[in-house]
């Protein structure tokens, strides 16, 4: 390849730079997915990380982080599913509603039309007239521009409260296994301890890494800020755990 199509091929990179595609159909559960492993490593390592400076065995252990990681699993389910689906019980009242305001109260749902184009940046008044009068004439129009502008209703975005529980469930669990796993496989507790968090703080930089793709942020700092909020959570619940067990000793 000569030099004058290589400088033909970077000028058509600059200026046809890279499409970078957005998340795709699972966006609205990165929630889900991001709060449910970072729980599952956080809290069963605070837990695990409790328990041994209150002076547990080995097995006490195991079977204390065990129970948690099922415990917060369903805990993560039971609850994403409820607050999912009440969130879209209200979403739809209110649609209820504006689809009763549409049919009684149309004029005044078409005067708030207008402030709703404003607010996106239609100001040309010819053209923003002509919207006007298109949303005037066909209520079903009218009614998803309320949906989304109004109340952000986007049907695509709307969440199943099944597969939020799902996803929640799921990515604790896995979160969970770094902490508990050591435990299975090692016979002193404080060596299962450090092995549980270098693999819980490996976990958290990781998660870090991968979140910060989906909001194209800084990976190194997801990752510090994911790990440096572990650690520190991790020493309070060693030391508590310590405390309490000179209280009672």
């Amino acid at each position: 390849m000569n030099e004058e199509e290589n400088s033909s091929e970077n000028a058509h990179t600059q200026e046809n730079p890279i499409f970078a595609g957005h998340l795709g159909q699972n966006r609205p559960y990165w929630r889900d997915i991001v709060l449910g492993v970072n729980d599952g490593l956080v809290s069963t390592f605070l837990l695990v990380a409790g328990v041994s400076g209150a002076g547990l065995s080995i097995s006490d252990t195991l079977l204390t982080g065990i129970s948690g990681a099922l415990a917060g699993a369903i805990s993560m389910a039971a609850g994403e599913y409820l607050a999912t689906k009440s969130q879209d019980e209200v979403s739809q009242g209110e649609l209820t509603l504006e689809q009763e305001h549409i049919r009684e109260h149309h004029e005044d749902e078409v005067r708030e039309v207008r402030v709703l184009l404003h607010n996106i940046g239609i100001d040309e008044s010819d053209l923003r007239d002509q919207l006007i009068k298109y949303y005037e004439e066909n209520d079903d129009a009218l009614m998803k521009i309320m949906m989304s502008l109004e109340f952000g209703v986007v049907t695509s975005e709307r969440r199943s409260s099944i597969k939020a529980a799902l996803f929640s469930c799921g990515t604790f669990l896995i979160g969970a296994l770094p902490s508990v796993l050591p435990f299975a496989f090692v016979k002193s507790v404080s060596i299962g301890l450090i092995v549980s968090g270098g693999l819980t703080g490996l976990g958290l930089a990781l998660v870090g890494w991968i979140k910060s793709f989906a909001t194209r942020g800084n990976p190194i700092r997801a990752a510090s800020e994911n790990m440096l909020i572990g650690g520190i959570g991790g020493v309070l619940a060693y030391a508590v755990g310590e405390f309490f067990n000179l209280l009672i000793n």
